[in-house]
C-alpha cells in the first residue's frame, strides 16, 4: 500500500492554499447556487439565472477566504514544525487555534479568544478522529499468534475416523 507523504514545508503552504481555494470554490458554488435559486423570482429560467449570478458574485470571495485560512494555517504549522523540531498533532491544534484568533483580530479580543478556542477544538476533533481511524485500521495488520494443532487430534479426520 502506498503511503501518502506531504510536500516539504515551503511548498506545503502553496499546496494547502490552492487546495483550500478549490474546496471553497466548489463548496461556495454549490451553496450559492442553492441560495441564488431560492432567492430568485419565480419561473425556472429566472431561478437558473439567479443561481448563476449568485455563483459568479460570491463563490470567488468564499474561495479567497478559504485560501487565506489554508495559507495561514499551513504557514503557522510549518513555523511550529521548524520551532518544535517535530511533527505531531499538537502542531495542527495550535495552528488551528492561532489561525482562528488571527483572522478574528479585527473584531476585538473576545472574538479572537472565541475564534481561537473554536479553531483549536475543531482541529483537536479532526486530529482525534484521524488518530482513532489510524489505530482501528492498524489492528487488522497486527501479526496473529500461530495456531498449533492438538497432537492428539493429528491422526483423526473430521468424521471421527483415524488412519492407524
Amino acid at each position: 500500500m502506498e503511503e501518502y507523504t506531504r510536500e516539504p514545508c515551503p511548498w506545503r503552504i502553496v499546496d494547502d492554499c490552492g487546495g483550500a481555494f478549490t474546496m471553497g470554490l466548489i463548496g461556495g458554488g454549490v451553496f450559492q447556487s442553492i441560495k441564488g435559486f431560492r432567492n430568485a423570482p419565480s419561473g425556472m429560467g429566472r431561478r437558473l439565472v439567479g443561481s448563476l449570478a449568485a455563483i459568479k458574485q460570491r463563490s470567488p470571495i468564499i474561495a479567497g477566504n478559504f485560501a487565506v485560512w489554508g495559507g495561514m494555517f499551513s504557514t503557522i504549522d510549518c513555523a511550529l514544525i521548524h520551532i518544535r523540531k517535530k511533527e505531531d498533532p499538537w502542531n495542527s491544534i495550535i495552528s488551528g487555534a492561532a489561525t482562528g484568533g488571527i483572522l478574528a483580530a479585527r473584531n476585538g479580543l473576545p472574538a479572537m479568544a472565541g475564534s481561537a478556542f473554536i479553531g483549536g477544538v475543531l482541529l483537536a476533533l479532526i486530529e482525534g478522529v484521524g488518530i482513532l481511524f489510524t489505530r482501528l485500521s492498524a489492528e487488522q495488520f497486527q501479526p496473529q499468534p500461530p495456531v498449533f494443532e492438538d497432537p492428539s487430534q493429528l491422526g483423526q479426520q473430521p468424521g471421527g475416523y483415524s488412519f492407524q
